[in-house]
């Protein structure tokens, strides 16, 4: 019989208590203030009657731009995302330890971002902060929110595409104190994907035909939580077509190395509905290749047709 969802709960706590002594192990303490050049900044216009901003003020690319303002605006919706694994997840025990330590971890990416990008007039501060009310206003809503082991699948790919986004749009900026900053956020991303995708493993070796069913069924409609941003679909194709984030990266560098970690092609333990779920995550993985190798040959017409390197 399937385990329901405190089952789930209870059996892989243990596991979340070793994997959380793991990772208070390897993560390094950093301060966000000491990746803003502070030096650099000028008193905004309004009540302290400084200079207004203007276009020319930032310094980045304008993709870069798009790309931080995304990426910032995604973390800044943090207090739903605490909501959503607190929910599930519960407050009490190696559960509740890491609720709170990954949301105080995460705390810090918004607070580093945002203080580089007024400090260094890299964006419209006006602009930013109404769309940060637009955005958090909107929340979030884990589409399998009561759902354990989907919840675990879908932040394991999540916490890898979000690293692999900003290590990208570091580089995208040709700012080095930018990709210092955003180097360092991705390396707290990263510890995630791997505490979430060590809980995964442990599940398949539990439960493998529910763990199967939740990959296939988070592979089918994987959203970024960023989704909500509005424009969000305009930015994501801009953010794509120069390379910080497209299909093929979250084809072959999120999906297709967690998958392999999981061993999901090799697995002799499926029964059934896992089995099903398998040939469907199959048919996914075909169809992503079919739909990224389309964009690049699109992507790579429009270099051309506008003589771009």
């Amino acid at each position: 019989m399937p385990l329901d969802q405190t089952a789930l709960l209870a059996e892989l706590e243990p596991v979340v208590a070793t994997n959380l002594d793991r990772h208070l192990a390897l993560a390094k303490e950093w301060f966000p203030h000491e990746y803003v050049p502070w030096s650099e900044g000028r008193t905004f216009d309004g009540l302290l009657g400084g200079e207004p901003w203007r276009p020319d003020d930032s310094k980045l690319p304008d993709v870069a731009r798009t790309a931080l303002i995304v990426n910032l605006l995604t973390e800044d919706n943090l207090p739903s995302y605490h909501h959503e694994i607190a929910t599930l997840f519960g407050r009490d025990g190696a559960w509740g330890t890491w609720v709170h330590r990954w949301t105080a971890e995460e705390g810090r990416h918004g607070v580093a971002i945002r203080d580089y990008l007024t400090v260094t007039r890299g964006v419209d501060p006006v602009e930013l902060e109404r769309a940060r009310m637009d955005h958090m206003q909107s929340g979030y809503v884990n589409v399998h929110g009561h759902e354990v082991l989907h919840s675990i699948a879908y932040v394991a790919f999540q916490e890898l595409a979000t690293r692999i986004s900003h290590r990208n749009t570091g580089r995208a900026t040709g700012d080095p104190i930018a990709e210092q900053l955003l180097a360092r956020v991705a390396a707290d991303e990263n510890l995630h994907m791997v505490f979430y995708r060590n809980l995964l493993t442990a599940a398949f070796e539990l439960a493998p035909d529910q763990a199967m069913r939740a990959v296939a069924n988070v592979t089918a409609d994987f959203r970024m939580p960023g989704a909500g941003i509005a424009g969000f679909g305009r930015k994501a194709i801009l953010i794509a077509l120069a390379g910080i984030y497209d299909l093929r990266q979250h084809r072959d560098e999120v999906l297709a190395p967690v998958l392999r970690q999981w061993n999901v092609w090799d697995r002799t333990d499926l029964r059934g509905d896992g089995e099903r779920a398998r040939e469907e995550l199959a048919a996914q993985m075909s169809e992503l290749e079919t739909q990224a190798a389309r964009f690049e040959e699109k992507r790579e017409v429009r270099r051309r047709r506008h003589g771009e390197s």
